[in-house]
């Protein structure tokens, strides 16, 4: 894993710098496992990433964090 990507359910995803989780995911075509407000209002994008739970779309992208769907 480089400097500019972290792990979603074992694949590597880059991210630019200040990007969030979701904006990552969306842009590399991973898309989310469900609709969320973008503004972390509706934690329906709830991910768990290096074991906590966190608003994918609030949390910013960070070079080796680990993110899973958050029912794993």
């Amino acid at each position: 894993m480089s400097d500019t990507t972290f792990s979603w359910n074992g694949d590597a995803v880059p991210f630019r710098p200040g990007e969030t989780l979701a904006a990552a995911l969306l842009r590399a075509n991973h898309g989310l496992p469900r609709y969320f407000c973008g503004i972390g209002a509706c934690q329906s994008c709830v991910v768990r990433c290096d074991g906590r739970l966190v608003e994918a779309c609030i949390t910013l992208a960070r070079a080796g964090a680990r993110v899973v769907d958050a029912d794993e």
